[in-house]
């Protein structure tokens, strides 16, 4: 069973910086696509940003000249820089990967547990 740990949440001023992380533990034969989610208080959970293992990047629109989503395959961790940070930043900020199943082809979708961003204005 791979887990997903992620760090690096806190409470920033606007305009702010901060540096999430998500590293994958457990018995790993394959990552392929990562990312990182949000979901505010009282609205749904919204994609923000995803790499691919050839470290192709795509952004949300709400987010694209801001954050930086990066990894590191060899530490099996996701990354991302959230710079110029906005109130409307403000939420709970999951990683997600596909992650191999042992001994087959198939993947499925891991997700971290969550780390709390706080943006004040």
């Amino acid at each position: 069973q791979v887990q997903l740990v992620e760090s690096g949440g806190g409470l920033v001023q606007a305009g702010g910086s901060l540096r999430l992380s998500c590293a994958a533990t457990g018995s790993i034969f394959g990552i392929r696509d990562m990312g990182w989610y949000r979901q505010a208080p009282g609205k749904q959970r919204g994609w923000v940003a995803a790499i691919t293992s050839g470290a192709s990047t795509n952004y949300a629109d709400s987010v694209k000249g801001r954050f930086t989503i990066s990894r590191d395959n060899a530490k099996n961790t996701v990354y991302l820089q959230m710079n110029s940070l906005k109130p409307e930043d403000t939420a709970v900020y999951y990683c997600n990967a596909d992650v191999r199943r042992p001994y087959t082809s198939t993947y499925y979708q891991a997700w971290g547990q969550g780390t709390q961003v706080t943006v004040s204005s």
